[in-house]
């Protein structure tokens, strides 16, 4: 991974760093000098992370929260805020997946789930992160997209509809804050060797079930956590600056198929 200076001493926090993509930016993002807070609903991953950031000698804090929910969201920014002084980074991962099935086979609390979490879970936090960074004039912003906030897929409509709407709201609030210093972005991972795929291949029993997903990209392969992880800290880094209110998609090809 490229070193990024910048990074030294600044403040990053990430939803959802429990686990995955989440966890392996928190641990980038530490690696590169950031004070780092993680967010996740899940205390015992989240505290996992942490852990893992202090062993190797870095620095973070524990925020236990569900994005879905205003008065946490805000208090998540303002703790973070109280105890660094300062919110320099931030990476709104935490969202939702579906189950596969066509749309008119799935239940309503499908839908009310996914936009809770991934949509209006962005946009609360987008709203408490944008307010602090307002006030010191500076900020880097990255949503967490996805190959299908740019495709259709079968199947996983609803899903597929909450990362077209993240990418509308990376995209107007790039434009609302651009000149106030603050540049907002989006990144779009194809399929990733996550804990959620590790699920998935125990319930088919089999790695067989992931030959046609690997075979779907281009590249031949699902994507690793850290190459996410990297394409986040480059849109946040100084190196990025004059992207804004785009989607860098980290999917193996998926996406230009």
């Amino acid at each position: 991974m490229p070193h990024y200076d910048e990074f030294k001493d600044g403040i990053a926090l990430i939803t959802g760093a429990g686990l995955g993509i989440g966890r392996a930016t928190a641990l980038a993002f530490a690696s590169q000098g950031a004070k780092v807070v993680v967010s996740d609903v899940n205390r015992h991953s989240g505290e996992e992370t942490v852990g893992q950031i202090r062993g190797a000698g870095g620095e973070a804090i524990f925020i236990a929260t569900d994005v879905s929910d205003e008065g946490q969201v805000k208090a998540m920014v303002a703790q973070a805020v109280e105890h660094y002084g300062r919110l320099d980074f931030a990476f709104n991962n935490a969202g939702l997946t579906q189950n596969s099935q066509p749309l008119a086979e799935q239940p309503s609390d499908t839908y009310d789930k996914l936009f809770d979490v991934s949509v209006r879970g962005v946009w609360l936090s987008m709203r408490a992160e944008i307010d602090q960074m307002l006030k010191q004039g500076h900020g880097n912003i990255v949503n967490m997209g996805s190959m299908s906030a740019v495709n259709g897929i079968a199947g996983l409509t609803t899903y597929t509809a909450t990362k077209h709407a993240v990418l509308g709201l990376t995209r107007g609030a790039a434009l609302d804050y651009a000149k106030q210093g603050i540049r907002i972005n989006a990144v779009g991972p194809g399929t990733i060797d996550t804990p959620m795929i590790e699920r998935f291949i125990k319930l088919a029993g089999t790695d067989k079930v992931m030959e046609p997903i690997r075979a779907a990209h281009p590249i031949g392969r699902t994507g690793r956590p850290e190459e996410v992880a990297e394409a986040v800290l480059w849109l946040c880094s100084n190196a990025s600056s004059f992207v804004l209110g785009q989607i860098l998609m980290v999917d193996g090809g998926y996406s230009i198929q």
